[in-house]
């Protein structure tokens, strides 16, 4: 368990493939700005490997894969896999069409008494395009709700045996024993030939908010953009590793970082 967050600048080893989460990692005030974007590239070219780890949709994933210079994303929080390699888009998922199925009925449920009972959040503008997981807005595209509420969302996910996670702008909710953690193992096993134990000696997450802390307790070569400190009395292992800037701007530092090490 990481105890403390370190100065950036004393991070000095080589990695070859950089997960990283996107709201508020690599974005700024929702958008993609260009430095963050060209760090993405800069990545690329040197050799890194590159992984968004998101709780965004099949749909945004679906783009990502044939569109951004990254070798494959894991969407939903870990639902899926999605990688466009060889001109050919290859996807895995956690569980069966026939189970996705079942579990969206269920996530229906929980979607009527969520927004029965909590006042003031939406389910995410983004659902339509989801396959795996139902997510529900508190401060996206809505007026932020007040910490209780947060919780009591992540409560009622949990009463129907669901997993919760809350992101810095929604709590994603999904049947299934799967997380950002699991799928990323899967994914580096089966397209990189990495396995677990040496992931944690040439791999590297980058994040912002509790739902990543599996990664952030995983990978010794974890980084937190500088708004992690937000979260930082929510997680019991926080990254190893904060830039002092926040977002995007603090992923191009991550980025100069690791780059400087190759």
């Amino acid at each position: 368990m990481n105890l403390k967050m370190n100065p950036l600048n004393s991070f000095q080893k080589k990695i070859k493939v950089l997960l990283t989460d996107i709201d508020d990692t690599l974005t700024d005030d929702g958008f993609l700005g260009a430095r963050a974007y060209e760090s993405l590239w800069k990545l690329k070219e040197a050799g890194v490997k590159v992984v968004p780890v998101t709780g965004r949709p099949a749909g945004w994933c679906e783009m990502i894969a044939r569109q951004w210079p990254v070798e494959g994303v894991i969407g939903e929080n870990g639902g899926f896999y999605f990688r466009h390699h060889h001109h050919k888009m290859h996807r895995h998922f956690f569980s069966d069409e026939n189970t996705r199925r079942q579990n969206q009925k269920k996530l229906e449920e929980v979607k009527n008494e969520i927004l029965s009972t909590v006042p003031g959040v939406q389910v995410a503008s983004d659902q339509f395009c989801r396959m795996m997981d139902l997510a529900i807005d508190f401060c996206e595209d809505v007026v932020p709700v007040p910490t209780e509420q947060v919780q009591k969302i992540v409560n009622i996910f949990k009463s129907y045996g669901a997993q919760a996670k809350v992101s810095s702008i929604h709590v994603n909710g999904w049947f299934g024993e799967y997380d950002k953690l699991t799928m990323s193992l899967y994914f580096l096993k089966n397209e990189f030939a990495i396995s677990p134990d040496q992931a944690k000696e040439v791999c590297g997450f980058c994040g912002d908010s509790p739902n990543d802390e599996p990664m952030f307790n995983y990978f010794p070569n974890s980084f937190g953009v500088g708004n992690v400190i937000n979260f930082k009395d929510q997680m019991k292992s926080p990254p190893a590793y904060v830039s002092e800037n926040w977002g995007g701007h603090g992923f191009v530092d991550i980025s100069e970082q690791i780059l400087k090490h190759l």
